[in-house]
């Protein structure tokens, strides 16, 4: 009976019990980071900046790879934050990926601010992913704002999108211009070789990564100092809805394309796009303002209620749209004259006078800080440039900071740099590992470490030549590669490091000497850079548009817009009716290729035949269509055997010391005409005008359509600082953007003459032209032993 009692409690509390499903193992976190297997491709290089660490707060983490955040799929629409009401959460990244490769990576850049932002600042969230090689036990991943460590964490996301948010202490963020940095310190899970570091990456998602206010304190009614906070949409763009009822009118194009420069200069964002429409759009997002201009009598057809005032004189005022109910900017007044004076006024607080030189490059919003400005002879420690002294222990280690040159820059062949490191590394590291010096992106000089024992460097000179610098920002890197015996053996734990191997000093300096100043002609990359030679104080530029409408004063409006930033002022534009009327001065036509005078396309080398033929095949189709038929004429057609050493020879040169047939000239050649392929969608191009005293800049596209989104594509940081020689492309295909070098060069001088600037552009050009300098040193050799056979004819021995 009592087997039986207690067999029955036994079955009692066992249907009484809850049931428990038992919990697979999860694997996810060592899932491959996507489909095939392959990690994306690097971005931009990391720049360094060692904030100050102070104890963070508690990080809010949500769960890693959670089914509330799955990886972005490409191509499909970037998720929205969920409840992401207007003026509550701001995007923050400044470009459509960030991403922090190697063992060592650190970005930065900054965020504009309004009072109130400052105040309801609460949370900054971001999603995150990394290489499934990255080991979660020796790798974190700090997130700073105005050099304070705000969290850090383990980075352990590599089967999806992770999400993570860190509480921002009060006050930290000020009203104005803050600093936000994501600093990775990255192990391989078992690999001890330098090769493996280059498998490590941590990608942080921008549509994921915003800062989200206190709606409580977002009350206030917007001013004209939110333009500068406009931000980012969450793929790292910033777009201007210019809204013109009457755009048909020529008086508002002027005015218009003012507006634009005014707009762009203000927000300072890198990837800024404008569209010009006659309606309100019918919706609002992120990194997006809305800009309504017209007279008074001209509005009142689109908004219900004009700002107070507004039939009696000019006046820009916030309203709500009567389409989405977003804030909008209204600039109206009695006429267009009053019109006007509201954009000048706007226009005012950045445009700097014609007397006022520039010390520094706008790229704070991109880089963390803005870029010094250099026009000669220059000493700067590391600490000037934003690099903070720093420890490394594993096995490449890169940072790099920025230097900005002038778009007169002629020191290309014969220029010189130094890099005067101080730096350390320990006993363990091996002879046979060497520091690299890179700039933008190209190897310039390389010192082995020859000493074991370990050392302490000071002021190492590191020589480098200039050929790889450009108008506007350089950046400049420096990459120390170390090998130990430790990493040979790669015992079990070794790849997280121990002991710092390697230490960089901010004592370090970047020393530059004088250089030649003079213009190039054309140069797109001086375009780039800084402008020129569209923004120069006191010129103005004519501007031949040849049709109004939406599509190419959008292209015009982004054009205008990027060149005011690079040129750090306002372009005076004098719109012009066609080219004949354009003076002897600068000139820039935008439009279609239909539209674009044959004037100015022969002036830009490009070919009449293109406005008949370009646009009109397949658009898309492979270049390489007839690759086989092309491939069987360069056969029939190929050098003959007695011509092959000579090119064998020719190749030896080109590869040894950089010596081609080209540089084996007298004159340059001229300038073949050019058809741009299908693939392209976009071309510019400069030249110089007819009467030879001004640079003439072509904007072109196949169609309307394709001109507005090749100007937006152009405008974005990553294709805008690649511009280069007289021609740039923009399309589709493996290699979307291509530039056409220079054949032949128009100098424009730019300094007050100097025998010092000749001397050393002189050593530029012989430099380029060795045939020219091989003839002239013959010809002084002849001319010096004239002269002595002379002299010893009249006092030698013999006489």
């Amino acid at each position: 009976m009592k087997v039986i009692l207690a067999a029955a409690l036994i079955a009692s509390c066992a249907l009484s019990a809850p049931l428990y499903a038992q919990q697979p193992f999860d694997m996810s976190g060592e899932r491959s980071q996507d489909a095939t297997g392959n990690p994306p491709q690097p971005g931009p290089p990391p720049v360094e900046g060692q904030p100050s660490a102070v104890q963070p707060p508690a990080p809010v983490e949500s769960p890693q790879a959670s089914p509330a955040a799955p990886p972005a799929i490409p191509g499909s629409p970037p998720p929205q934050p969920a409840n992401a009401a207007a003026g509550q959460r701001m995007f923050v990244i400044p470009s459509d990926r960030l991403s922090l490769a190697g063992e060592f990576a650190n970005r930065e850049w900054t965020v504009y601010l309004t009072p109130e932002q400052a105040e309801a600042a609460s949370k900054l969230n971001f999603g995150y992913r990394n290489s499934i090689y990255v080991a979660p036990e020796a790798s974190t991943l700090s997130v700073f704002i105005n050099d304070t460590l705000i969290g850090e964490g383990p980075i352990q996301s590599p089967g999806g999108v992770s999400d993570r948010s860190f509480e921002i202490p009060y006050g930290l963020m000020r009203p104005g211009t803050n600093k936000i940095g994501f600093r990775a310190t990255q192990r391989h899970r078992t690999d001890c070789t330098v090769q493996s570091t280059y498998e490590l990456w941590s990608d942080v998602v921008p549509e994921r990564t915003y800062l989200e206010f206190d709606a409580a304190k977002m009350t206030a009614q917007p001013t004209l100092d939110d333009i500068r906070a406009i931000g980012v949409n969450a793929l790292g763009q910033t777009r201007f809805n210019i809204v013109v009822p009457k755009l048909e009118q020529s008086a508002t194009t002027t005015p218009l394309l003012r507006l634009s420069q005014a707009l762009g200069m203000l927000a300072a964002m890198p990837n800024q796009m404008f569209e010009v429409s006659t309606s309100l759009p019918a919706k609002a997002g992120a990194g997006e303002l809305t800009v309504v201009v017209g007279t008074a009598a001209e509005l009142e057809g689109i908004l219900p209620r004009l700002p107070d005032g507004a039939r009696s004189g000019g006046i820009a005022a916030f309203i709500e749209s009567p389409v989405t109910g977003a804030q909008i900017l209204v600039l109206t007044g009695p006429n267009w004259q009053s019109v006007e004076s509201v954009v000048e006024n706007i226009l005012a607080p950045v445009d700097r006078p014609e007397n006022v030189t520039r010390a520094v490059l706008a790229t704070q919003r991109w880089t963390g800080m803005n870029t010094p400005l250099l026009t000669g002879s220059a000493r700067l420690p590391f600490s000037a440039l934003g690099l903070k002294s720093a420890e490394f222990s594993g096995r490449r280690f890169r940072t790099g900071f920025y230097v900005g040159i002038p778009s007169d820059f002629y020191g290309d062949a014969y220029g010189e740099a130094r890099i005067l490191l101080d730096a350390a590394y320990s006993r363990d590291v091996l002879p046979g590992s060497h520091i690299d010096v890179y700039v933008n992106g190209s190897i310039a000089s390389t010192v082995p470490i020859t000493r074991a024992g370990g050392d302490v460097l000071r002021h190492l000179p590191i020589r480098f030549t200039m050929r790889h610098f450009r108008p506007g920002a350089n950046l400049i890197e420096i990459e120390a590669v170390l090998q130990t015996r430790a990493d040979q053996v790669c015992s079990p734990g070794t790849t997280a490091g121990g002991e710092s191997r390697f230490a960089l000093f901010d004592t370090s300096e970047f020393r530059v000497g004088d250089f030649a100043r003079i213009a190039q002609l054309p140069n797109l990359a001086a375009v780039a850079g800084t402008g020129f030679p569209y923004g120069r104080g006191g010129e103005t530029v004519d501007l031949i548009v040849e049709r109004i409408d939406n599509q190419t004063l959008s292209a015009t409006a982004t054009l205008l817009s990027q060149l005011a930033v690079m040129a750090g002022r306002p372009i005076r534009t004098v719109p012009k009716a066609s080219a004949v009327a354009t003076g002897g001065g600068n000139a820039i036509f935008v439009g279609p290729i239909s539209q674009i005078p044959p004037v100015a396309l022969a002036q830009t080398h490009l070919s009449e035949e293109t406005a008949k033929i370009w646009g009109t095949s397949a658009q898309g189709a492979p270049a390489d269509a007839n690759a086989d038929m092309l491939d069987e004429w360069r056969q029939k057609t190929s050098s003959s055997s007695w011509q092959k050493p000579f090119v064998a020879v020719s190749d030896w040169l080109d590869r040894t010391f950089d010596i081609s047939l080209g540089s084996l000239r007298f004159r340059p050649g001229d300038e073949a005409m050019f058809v741009p392929p299908d693939t392209a969608n976009v071309v510019m191009a400069q030249g110089i005008g007819p009467s030879g005293g001004g640079a003439w800049l072509v904007l072109t596209a196949p169609t309307p359509e394709k001109l507005q989104s090749g100007a937006a594509a152009l405008a974005r940081n990553a294709n805008w600082e690649l511009l280069s020689g007289s021609l740039t492309l923009f399309g589709i295909g493996e290699n979307p953007m291509e530039s056409r070098p220079v054949t032949r060069v128009t100098f424009l001088p730019t300094q007050p003459f100097s025998f010092w600037n000749y001397r050393l552009i002189a050593a530029n050009w012989l430099s380029t032209n060795i045939l020219s300098y091989a003839v002239l040193l013959a010809c002084l050799s002849v001319l010096l032993g004239l002269v002595t056979f002379s002299l010893l004819g009249r006092f030698g021995k013999g006489r």
